[in-house]
């Protein structure tokens, strides 16, 4: 049996995906010299938060996910983010192989809450590595899993998260909301006689701040 260990070199702001994207560059050495035909290879992707520090002006947008600072010390625990996989190819002893790690700005989605919340800094990741692994030898093809110990960890820039997002979502974000909910806005809208969405929420969020408490 093969013994593997991953790595990784680089993650970075795809610029030609049809969707928000960000490409893991990975490293993969097999260490006793069995060539390797091909390796199916599936990845988790979680984020542990506790590995980092927070500004005070972080707090805001992480209550939400944590709760007041006080209570991180139990309520910040490692959570996916996401899960993918790549078709790695043949090779013999080392080779490198980009992973698509596919994003999205959905409000709904934890990771993009936690990456947005965050202004700075890096964000510490946690990929763990598993799938089905063929090789190739003297008397044929063989099969065997990638062990479940292979992870590799990787500190994400929040610059490069930002710069990503801003690309396909220049100045904006986007939320999604029932259709009942959105029939009243756009009523609410249309009888107030304003003339954008971000008017609407902004008379919305003056209404509330306004009216006594």
């Amino acid at each position: 049996m093969g013994t593997y260990s991953f790595s990784v070199v680089d993650i970075f702001a795809e610029p030609y995906a049809a969707d928000p994207q960000l490409t893991a560059r990975l490293r993969i050495q097999e260490s006793t010299g069995e060539t390797i035909h091909a390796i199916a290879l599936r990845c988790q992707v979680r984020i542990e938060p506790q590995r980092r520090r927070y500004e005070e002006a972080d707090e805001s947008g992480l209550r939400a996910l944590f709760g007041d600072r006080d209570r991180w010390v139990d309520t910040l625990k490692p959570f996916l983010w996401m899960q993918c996989s790549a078709m790695v190819q043949g090779f013999t002893g080392i080779t490198e192989v980009d992973l698509a790690l596919p994003c999205t700005y959905d409000f709904d989605v934890t990771g993009s809450r936690y990456l947005h919340a965050v202004g700075a800094g890096t964000i510490p990741l946690a990929l763990l590595f598993s799938g089905t692994v063929f090789t190739k030898g003297a008397n044929g093809f063989g099969v065997e899993q990638v062990p479940w110990d292979c992870e590799a960890s990787y500190r994400l820039p929040v610059e490069v998260w930002q710069q990503m997002i801003a690309s396909y979502f220049p100045n904006t974000g986007w939320i999604r909301l029932e259709h009942e909910v959105l029939a009243d806005l756009a009523d609410f809208k249309s009888r107030h006689g304003l003339t954008s969405w971000e008017e609407t929420v902004q008379a919305l969020l003056g209404a509330r701040d306004g009216a006594p408490s």
